[in-house]
């Protein structure tokens, strides 16, 4: 009885450690496609459009930067660390 529980516990924690690697590689390979794209976007002029950029630069300019990257996040769905490098880049 015991033995089944420690293998059951063995399969379930290798289990476990198989998709935690499979997702932490299809995280890194959507990064590096991110930033492939960013790359051609660049080479090609394009900027990204950012809905209610308006918004945003307006409380850029009113000086409401933490505001402003909330309001970031909301609109783009997009993590602390890019918001704020987003809206410093509008300044």
């Amino acid at each position: 009885m015991e033995t089944t529980i420690l293998f059951l516990t063995c399969v379930v924690v290798l289990g476990v450690i198989s998709i935690q690697t499979q997702l932490t590689r299809s995280e890194r390979r959507v990064a590096r496609v991110e930033r492939k794209l960013d790359a051609v976007m660049r080479h090609l002029g394009l900027e990204e459009e950012v809905p209610r950029r308006d918004e945003i630069l307006a409380l850029v300019r009113d000086g409401k930067q933490v505001q402003a990257v909330k309001l970031y996040r909301e609109a783009t769905g997009a993590g602390l660390l890019e918001a704020k490098q987003a809206v410093d880049a509008m300044s």
